[in-house]
């Protein structure tokens, strides 16, 4: 696993012009409300309060830099499918985050976080299909493996892939912060784009 020499929060910004200027990766992290984007970036990054997390869904409504490394970048986009964040913040939150896939030349990969113990929703289809009409390479993050038996592991893995209907080329990791399972996976993904990048 990349070790973690320095990992900060740099800013908070609802248009591209807000985000930092540089030459180098970014890493997207995007999922419904409350699968768990804060908390896999925290430990991912081994700092219990990078990423603010909340009981209460909806509460990324920014595109949130964290800067890993003085290197490259890891953006939290807004959760979508709380029903409670009204229809026209949910649609603001399309917007930002289609111009960011859209125009960021620096995105070099996204993680489409699922939640592991359901079938994938029909927005976590919605957004894996958005993501490959702009040619994204996807890696889907399934969390939360901690609340779902060893037994069931094989059957939730095929349901994920056949409902987002996975390409052969994207992954699928299966990950819980509380086990420190799978994180490492994320790491491997990151750096081989990192050291494609280097080339």
């Amino acid at each position: 696993m990349m070790e973690i020499k320095s990992a900060e929060f740099v800013t908070s910004a609802v248009k591209n012009e807000g985000l930092p200027v540089h030459d180098g990766c970014e890493f997207m992290f995007c999922g419904r409300s409350n699968v768990g984007k804060s908390s896999l970036i925290n430990g991912l990054c081994q700092r219990k309060k990078l990423a603010k997390t909340s009981s209460t869904p909806g509460k990324t409504q920014t595109l949130n830099v964290y800067l890993i490394n003085r290197k490259f970048y890891l953006i939290d986009v807004p959760g979508y499918g709380y029903a409670q964040v009204g229809k026209k913040i949910q649609e603001s939150f399309g917007k930002m985050i289609e111009r960011y896939v859209r125009q960021r030349k620096q995105l070099k990969l996204v993680f489409l976080l699922v939640d592991f113990r359901h079938c994938p929703t029909e927005n976590d289809v919605l957004m894996y299909r958005f993501l490959k009409y702009y040619h994204l390479p996807v890696v889907v993050v399934a969390t939360k493996s901690d609340q779902v038996k060893q037994k069931d592991y094989k059957k939730n893995k095929e349901q994920i892939i056949e409902t987002l209907m996975l390409e052969k080329d994207d992954d699928l990791v299966v990950t819980s912060v509380l086990k420190k399972e799978g994180l490492s996976a994320v790491w491997d993904h990151m750096e081989q784009r990192l050291n494609e990048e280097e080339k």
